[in-house]
């Protein structure tokens, strides 16, 4: 598929879905949102694929919604936008690829909550994070459900009501960020992490990463109930067998999809 305003390339098991519009800041526009959402479809499907990153081409991650697409739209057209945003982030949950953003620059807005919908995040040391709508009369509601999820109810109205900048340590420390690095080499940490989880069975990744959204959000019986289902259902794959025998044995595993 042709994309025009996303790079879409793959290194082994790893697929890297590039935000490519830096003379825009990434903005998140029509075009590209609907260019991801086509690139994460895909992948879902493709079994060679055991992780996605997400990065972004030039200074900055991503600016957010592309502003000028909603000025004088009406209702209806706004609407369709955030629909169409919601299930692209909805799609990030439901692939059974763990995905992981890169970030330098700034993450704004609807791309600081890229970054808090993702399974996990690398920042070079002077990422800024902001969700900074109410500066413009605009709050950002839709950033703010998934940042929510990810650093907690007072961190998350903290960026929402001040939409001052986080720094990526204070990120990391709210729990935003998983890893902040140097800048020169964010590149390389990020394709570490991502080729770490990749040694692993992609059954095992997609049933964990599944089973770990279907009990965060539950009580803490129904989630122990999940999370057992979870496990017996793992326990009869083939591949779980294979990696306890390697265990036992004292040898590596050889995945069935490897």
């Amino acid at each position: 598929m042709a994309y025009k305003e996303i790079l879409c390339s793959r290194e082994g098991a790893v697929c890297f879905l590039t935000l490519n519009n830096p003379a825009k800041i990434n903005a998140l526009s029509k075009q590209m949102v609907g260019e991801i959402t086509g690139a994460l479809t895909s992948v879902s499907t493709d079994e060679s694929v055991k992780v996605v990153v997400i990065k972004a081409a030039g200074k900055h991650f991503c600016s957010g919604h592309d502003l000028k697409e909603m000025t004088g739209s009406g209702a209806k057209k706004n609407k369709a936008i955030f629909d169409n945003c919601t299930r692209m982030m909805r799609l990030m949950h439901e692939i059974p690829q763990p995905v992981i953003t890169q970030v330098q620059g700034i993450a704004t807005a609807a791309g600081c909550q890229l970054v808090a919908w993702s399974d996990l995040t690398v920042a070079e040391e002077n990422a800024r994070f902001a969700t900074p709508g109410v500066k413009i009369g605009l709050f950002c509601s839709t950033p703010g459900a998934a940042i929510v999820r990810a650093v907690g109810r007072k961190r998350a109205l903290e960026m929402l009501l001040t939409g001052r900048y986080f720094s990526a340590q204070e990120a990391k420390e709210m729990g935003l960020v998983n890893r902040v690095v140097p800048h020169d080499d964010l590149d390389n940490e990020t394709g570490k992490l991502a080729f770490q989880i990749a040694e692993a069975s992609r059954y095992v990744l997609a049933l964990g990463k599944q089973g770990f959204y279907a009990q965060v959000d539950q009580t803490d019986d129904a989630a122990f109930d999940c999370a057992a289902n979870t496990i017996v259902r793992n326990l009869s794959a083939e591949d779980a067998q294979i990696g306890i025998t390697a265990f036992l044995e004292k040898t590596e595993p050889k995945w069935v999809d490897r």
